[in-house]
C-alpha cells in the first residue's frame, strides 16, 4: 500500500463483547415461584405455573482485512491473494456466506484509483488455520460452522490479466451470517424476526446486532442487516523490465555488386541495434547503448540515425532522425542523443524513452578496412 496509508478496519465496543460468555441461543430458561400460607393455623405451600423461554439469537460479527497494504502483483500472476479474517460474535455456532467482490471504492477507504479487475475471483477459508493460500487445500467456499467468539480467516483469489497500464484493483469480502448447527451443510442466509412482532417464548427469534462495517451505506452494507464487508486491493509493482537489444548488420554495397554486395574490404555496413520493452505496463527510462565500432572496420562519421523500427533486413530505422558525432547534445529537441569517440572507436545512444510494449532502433555505418 502507498506509504502513510492503511486499509478499513471498522470495530466497535459492541463487537468486542465476548460472545462466548453470553448465553447460546436456543438455550431453555424455566423457573417456578412458590408461596406458603396458612389456613386455620395449618402451614400450607403452593407452587405456581412454570414460566419458560429460550435465548433468541444475537447476531454479530466482523470482517476486517489482515492485510496492512496492497498484494503486490506481476502482470500475468495466476492466483494472486488477498487475507480477511472472519470473527463469529454471536451467541451460537454460525455458518457464513462468502461473497468477494470487486469494486471501483475511490472514495478514501483505499488510497490510489482502482483501474482493473481481476478474473475468476474466488473465496476460500483456510482450512488448516496457516494463513497462507494453499491450493487445492483450502476449499472451502462458505464458512461452516463457526464457534462463538473463533475466527477463520478467508482468501480471495483472482487472476491478473496482462492490461497495459494496469496498477491497481480493490476487491471485498462480502459476508452474510448464515444458519449454522449441521456440519458440511451450507446454511441459509439467516432473516431477522420481525421487530414489530413480540417476542415469542418458544420459538429463537434472529435479531442482528452487528455494525455497519464499511460505513457507506451504497456498498451494500448497513448496520443490523446480517451482513459485514471488508476490501484490500491488488497493486501491480515493476522493479525491472523485460529489455532486450538485438544486434544485426547488412552489407549496403561494396563497390563491385549491385545486386547482392559482399563483405569485402571497402564495402559499407549498417549495424543495427533493436530495443524492445515487452512489459507493457512500464517504460524503461534513460537507455544507454554503448557499441564498440570493430578492429578491420571504421566507422562513417554522420551516421548514426534514431528512431521507429523499420523492417527487418530492409531497414533498420523507418522514420527516426540522424544524430551527430560529437558530445555536445545542447541543441537536441528529438529526446535522443548520440555521439562517436574516435579515440576509443566508440559509439553511444542514449534513448530518452522506451515505452511499455514500444521498441527503438539505433543504425550506424561502418566501412571494411
Amino acid at each position: 500500500m502507498l506509504a502513510g496509508t492503511g486499509t478499513l478496519a471498522l470495530a466497535t465496543a459492541a463487537q468486542a463483547q465476548s460472545a462466548a460468555s453470553e448465553t447460546t441461543a436456543g438455550t431453555s430458561i424455566s423457573n417456578t415461584a412458590s408461596a406458603t400460607y396458612t389456613v386455620n393455623g395449618a402451614p400450607q405451600t403452593a407452587t405456581s405455573t412454570t414460566a419458560t423461554f429460550v435465548v433468541d439469537r444475537k447476531v454479530n460479527f466482523t470482517v476486517v482485512t489482515t492485510q496492512t497494504g496492497f498484494t503486490q502483483v506481476n502482470l500475468g500472476q495466476q492466483d494472486a491473494v488477498t487475507t480477511f479474517r472472519v470473527t463469529n460474535l454471536t451467541n451460537g455456532v454460525q455458518d457464513f456466506l462468502l461473497d468477494p467482490d470487486q469494486q471501483n471504492i475511490s472514495v478514501g477507504i483505499l488510497p490510489g484509483t482502482d483501474n482493473f479487475d481481476l478474473t475468476n475471483l474466488r473465496a476460500f477459508v483456510d482450512s488448516n488455520n496457516n494463513g497462507i493460500y494453499d491450493p487445492g487445500v483450502d476449499t472451502a467456499t462458505w464458512i461452516d460452522e463457526l464457534a462463538p467468539d473463533a475466527s477463520v480467516t478467508v482468501f480471495i483469489v483472482g487472476n491478473v490479466p496482462n492490461q497495459a497500464g494496469a496498477q491497481l484493483a480493490f476487491d471485498s469480502l462480502h459476508v452474510t451470517a448464515a444458519a449454522g448447527g449441521s456440519t458440511a451443510v451450507k446454511g441459509t442466509a439467516l432473516v431477522a424476526t420481525d421487530l414489530n412482532l413480540g417476542n415469542a417464548d418458544n420459538t429463537v427469534d434472529i435479531v442482528f446486532a452487528d455494525d455497519d462495517s464499511d460505513g457507506l451505506l451504497y456498498l451494500g452494507d448497513v448496520a443490523r442487516n446480517g451482513q459485514g464487508r471488508a476490501y484490500a486491493g491488488y497493486q501491480v509493482v515493476t522493479t525491472n523490465v523485460a529489455l532486450s537489444v538485438m544486434k544485426s548488420v547488412r552489407v549496403l554495397d561494396d563497390g563491385v555488386n549491385t545486386l547482392n554486395p559482399k563483405a569485402i574490404p571497402g564495402a559499407t555496413l549498417e549495424y543495427c541495434l533493436r530495443v524492445v520493452n515487452a512489459t507493457l505496463t512500464t517504460p524503461a527510462d534513460a537507455v544507454t547503448l554503448t557499441d564498440i565500432v570493430p578492429t578491420h572496420t571504421t566507422y562513417v562519421p554522420g551516421s548514426i540515425s534514431i528512431g521507429t523500427p523499420g523492417v527487418l533486413g530492409i531497414a533498420c530505422v523507418a522514420s527516426g532522425s540522424p544524430e551527430d558525432d560529437d558530445a555536445d547534445d545542447s541543441g537536441d529537441s528529438d529526446g535522443a542523443i548520440a555521439n562517436y569517440d574516435a579515440g576509443t572507436k566508440t559509439l553511444t545512444a542514449r534513448l530518452d524513452r522506451v515505452a511499455g510494449g514500444g521498441s527503438t532502433a539505433v543504425s550506424f555505418k561502418v566501412k571494411i578496412d
